[in-house]
């Protein structure tokens, strides 16, 4: 196991009704900037038990942060707080709306142009930051890493501080009810991507991390189809927030050197075909495995023999277990190839154009532009 220093300040508040007690956490004289996506926290009660929260807060409310964060639209958050003198925000809806503000707390903390905090300047100051999460899969609302759109450089741009852990989050399953299938099977595949990354990453000496990543993959196999079947499930809609929340606070990390690459490739994937984050993922993990099975043979086997309960020869088992992989994700209503989104070989040479141009692959050695054209030609 590698040396590690695990830090996670995040205070969490689970469960029904803990929206309501969210100005605990909120200084009494905060100028708090709520941040939200489109409407739908307006339709479905979440916005109203977080107004009747701040009711002892004066508040300022900034609409609009698309599902994938665009640049321009944080600066009109940005330049909206800064005119309101706000020095609170508080995030209401999926990972997207937090890492928008993320961003939106550390560009307001800082002197300087904004755009400098995405191009090599450290994030060392941010206004603080708490989070109503409304959709289970990122695991934003308890980690200190973001991701933006910049459409003028037609670049996904990630951007991590450990200042920029939220405060708090308040996760509420019920703030989930409303969510149609379609995000749900994003969060259920989002989460399990993320898990199974970290597993393969882990090394043969992290026995404790590799179960609990194991426990969570389980868990997901469990939950992710009950809550598609009957959305209006508290128990499996609590299990699959927590899960999320679990998959990337850290913890799983821990010992182990961590790999980004499939996550620069899925960007350029979401960006240039506007794919869901776990759209692109669930393309890219099966033909990972496929890419990497010399490399991570006894982790694969592992995986193979805990999480689906296979047996037979080293080939069987790999081949088995990555079908099962893809099958769950067909079965959460995430397509597992290019041609499914009405994409075919032109797609791929533009992603490996983009990727030249921006020097993205370079963000992870492992996955190099050839290694990029093999896995994107595995997921047609």
């Amino acid at each position: 196991m590698r040396n590690f220093n695990y830090y996670n300040p995040t205070r969490i508040l689970f469960g029904a009704g803990q929206i309501a007690g969210l100005a605990q956490h909120i200084p009494a004289d905060s100028r708090v900037l709520v941040t939200h996506g489109g409407g739908s926290i307006l339709q479905n009660g979440v916005w109203q038990e977080v107004e009747q929260a701040l009711a002892g807060h004066w508040v300022s409310r900034f609409a609009g942060i698309e599902a994938n964060p665009q640049y321009d639209t944080l600066l009109r958050a940005v330049e909206q707080a800064r005119h309101e003198h706000c020095d609170f925000i508080l995030a209401v809806g999926g990972g997207s709306v937090i890492d928008g503000s993320k961003f939106i707390a550390a560009a307001l903390a800082y002197p300087g142009e904004p755009f400098d905090l995405l191009s090599g300047t450290p994030i060392r100051r941010a206004l603080p930051l708490g989070c109503v999460p409304t959709l289970a899969a990122t695991g934003s609302e308890s980690n200190p890493h973001g991701v933006l759109c910049h459409a003028g450089l037609q670049a996904r741009l990630p951007f991590s501080s450990p200042c920029l852990y939220p405060r708090f989050a308040v996760l509420d399953p019920c703030a989930t009810f409303s969510l149609p299938p379609r995000q749900i099977g994003n969060g259920v595949v989002a989460t399990f991507v993320h898990t199974l990354q970290q597993y393969l990453s882990l090394p043969h000496d992290t026995p404790l991390q590799s179960r609990q990543a194991e426990g969570l993959l389980l868990t997901l196999l469990e939950e992710g189809p009950k809550a598609l079947a009957n959305p209006l499930d508290y128990a499996s809609r609590a299990n699959l927030m927590w899960c999320a929340s679990q998959a990337r606070s850290g913890l799983l990390a821990c010992g182990a050197l961590q790999d980004d690459g499939l996550d620069v490739l899925g960007r350029q994937l979401s960006l240039l075909y506007h794919l869901d984050h776990a759209q692109s993922m669930a393309l890219l993990l099966p033909a990972l495995l496929s890419e990497r099975e010399p490399t991570h043979l006894a982790k694969q086997l592992q995986y193979a023999e805990r999480v689906w309960g296979l047996q037979g020869s080293s080939e069987q088992r790999i081949v088995a277990a990555i079908a099962a992989t893809e099958g769950f994700f067909r079965r959460m209503g995430v397509a597992t190839r290019l041609s499914a989104h009405g994409l075919d070989a032109e797609a791929v040479d533009e992603v490996l154009t983009q990727l030249q141009r921006r020097d993205a692959s370079g963000e992870s050695p492992a996955i190099d532009l050839p290694a990029c054209a093999r896995l994107l030609l595995r997921a047609l």
